[in-house]
């Protein structure tokens, strides 16, 4: 119903035997899967999924040992998402997985993102891994670059975790959110170090983060 809501057509399955048959007979863009399932559970329908389709997988899972978790990831695995969780948060990495799944859309935006950008008193150069505040270097890693880029590109537009993460690490290996916080805290420290006053990355409690600067 929520993803129906947002105008996706579902098709629901009652178990992962159903569900392999269904998945080859009319395959979705995406597709959620629950661990432990009847007749035929979560990890071996993904082992036969992947014999004949990349088709993006998101499991779900109440288990808290991480054995699934690291063994579903080497199978193919797009996501893991821990019960008890929220429809907004499902529907988050449902978009981000089918974001990496559309390799056309991302070269546009890859080089959309090796221009330069300048925002006031940042400017980054992606060629060049340079980035300056009001003209003082600031040296970030790979990562912190990526995320500060992915937030410099559209000034004002909040962007959640899900988002940074995508972005950061493109997709080629699985991380906690929750590691973007401690990234967005030393970029914070960083810039602080060269401008007290620095305070152009906000944090939107529940939402994410944004670049306050201006795009003019």
């Amino acid at each position: 119903m929520a993803f129906e809501a947002e105008g996706y057509r579902t098709q629901t399955y009652a178990d992962g035997a159903a569900a392999l048959v269904g998945l080859q007979e009319t395959p979705p863009d995406i597709a959620i899967l629950d661990v432990k399932m009847p007749r035929m559970d979560g990890l071996e329908l993904l082992r036969r999924l992947r014999h004949h389709s990349n088709l993006p997988v998101i499991f779900l899972t109440s288990k808290v040992d991480e054995i699934d978790e690291l063994v579903g990831l080497k199978m193919g695995a797009d996501d893991f998402i821990r019960k008890p969780f929220s429809q907004r948060v499902l529907m988050g990495r449902v978009e981000v997985a089918l974001r990496r799944a559309r390799p056309a859309e991302l070269e546009v935006t890859n080089d959309v993102e090796t221009r330069a950008i300048e925002r006031g008193k940042l400017l980054m150069d992606p060629d060049r891994h340079a980035c300056t505040w009001n003209s003082d270097p600031v040296t970030l890693s790979v990562i912190e670059f990526r995320i500060l880029q992915a937030l410099a590109q559209r000034p004002g537009i909040v962007k959640d975790r899900d988002a940074l993460i995508d972005a950061a690490y493109d997709g080629r290996i699985y991380v906690n959110d929750r590691n973007i916080d401690g990234h967005i805290k030393r970029l914070r420290k960083k810039f602080i170090a060269v401008d007290n006053d620095f305070d152009e990355i906000e944090t939107l409690r529940g939402l994410g983060y944004r670049f306050k600067g201006s795009s003019f």
